[in-house]
């Protein structure tokens, strides 16, 4: 474990001190786009964070390669450096998009090339831990990888939208599905659980935790759709890779839901934004637009829209995120399972509470003013809720 905390806060550092170096010479030299009708911020930003965030995971596997007890992960290097040059390929095209608004077809061309390029050199979905069930055929998987990983960096980059949005909800995921690959890996190789997928996660990590200072609210740097891109691209690839470790066939009864998790846990920790992605796609081909025309209705404006603060709005996102994945990593943890099923049941009930209190505010007043107009008293008419009530608008 310590090693894999090594590696993770290299990758943090790295990224920290270049976010810090960027954001310096982007305000110097202007490096920053006008601000855009869907915009939350009032303010330009530099939107070049992702580099920081791709020479972190640099730095971080630069170490992991100096450390004996990856051995395995560098022995046959394929994978790795597939990982790697598709990280190349997606930080670029965001980078690109970032400075001169790229149209979504070269947006698309590049993510599907990168995603190519993992499912060539071996990183694909190949078995489904459900029963050993085997994908069709060889083009079928690359397929099926394709789709998955597209569809994954899209939806992360859908809900960038918030000052620390995507930071903060991958740190909290994918600090939950290390953990789970952690273990899963004891489990299944007790003499050596060093493996791709964990190392992968725990880069990102480092990566997500050294740029979210400066990110939070008030954000002093974006990490732009590089970022955003990247962020998913590694989410999706370790979760494909974690799926191969472990074999249901294996698994009694008493251990049944622990044999779904490599499905249910990926999904779990992207729930958010595959939720946004897909409300997002379905609102835009009803209205006969393009599924990645840019709109101001993903649920993060919802939230300010509803009355929740630019800060309250993140945090309910990092809330629904903690309270899902820490739920299933429950089923694969501790036993008896209504434990977790407990934990999830309150969790999600406090959530939706917590999400929905400005509308019984709203009620409340509506209430309150048709009473008093009832009784003939005279009353001013209620100004309009703020879209960001915060006094300091910031970017997202």
């Amino acid at each position: 474990m310590r090693f894999y905390l090594l590696v993770a806060l290299v990758s943090a550092i790295v990224t920290f001190g270049l976010a810090w170096l960027i954001y310096k010479l982007s305000i110097r030299y202007r490096l920053y786009p006008k601000i855009r009708e869907r915009d939350v911020h009032t303010r330009p930003t530099p939107r070049l964070g992702g580099i920081a965030m791709f020479l972190g995971l640099l730095g971080g596997i630069a170490v992991a390669s100096q450390i004996s007890w990856f051995r395995l992960v560098f022995a046959e290097p394929g994978q790795l450096y597939a990982i790697l040059g598709s990280a190349l390929i997606i930080v670029v095209i965001g980078v690109a998009d970032d400075i001169y608004d790229l149209s979504w077809f070269t947006k698309l061309a590049g993510q599907i090339l990168a995603a190519g390029l993992l499912a060539w050199q071996g990183v694909q979905i190949v078995s489904l831990p459900i029963g050993g069930i085997t994908v069709g055929s060889s083009t079928m998987s690359l397929f099926i990888t394709i789709v998955a990983v597209v569809l994954v960096m899209n939806a992360v980059n859908f809900i960038d939208g918030l000052d620390g949005l995507v930071a903060g909800v991958a740190l909290i995921a994918n600090g939950v599905f290390f953990l789970y690959s952690y273990l899963l890996a004891q489990e299944t190789s007790p003499t050596d659980y060093f493996n791709l997928a964990s190392m992968v996660t725990a880069v990102l990590i480092g990566a997500c935790a050294g740029f979210l200072p400066l990110n939070f609210r008030p954000a002093k740097l974006f990490m732009g759709d590089s970022g955003a891109m990247l962020v998913g691209l590694l989410m999706a690839t370790s979760a494909i890779s974690v799926t191969g470790q472990i074999d249901p066939a294996t698994i009694g009864r008493s251990q049944l839901l622990p044999a779904f998790l490599p499905i249910l846990l990926p999904f779990a920790i992207l729930v958010i934004p595959l939720l946004d992605f897909t409300l997002a796609v379905a609102r835009r081909l009803r209205a006969g637009k393009s599924p990645f025309a840019a709109d101001r209705k993903h649920l993060h404006h919802r939230l300010l829209d509803m009355g929740h603060s630019h800060l309250r709005a993140v945090l309910i996102f990092y809330s629904w995120t903690a309270v899902i994945s820490f739920g299933c990593l429950l089923l694969f943890v501790v036993q008896p399972y209504w434990i977790a099923f407990v934990f999830l049941g309150l969790g999600l009930v406090v959530c939706a509470v917590v999400t929905l209190l400005p509308l019984s505010s709203r009620y409340r007043r509506r209430v309150a003013a048709s009473h008093a107009g009832q009784s003939g008293a005279v009353s001013l008419p209620e100004p309009p809720l703020a879209a960001n009530p915060d006094p300091e608008e910031s970017p997202s």
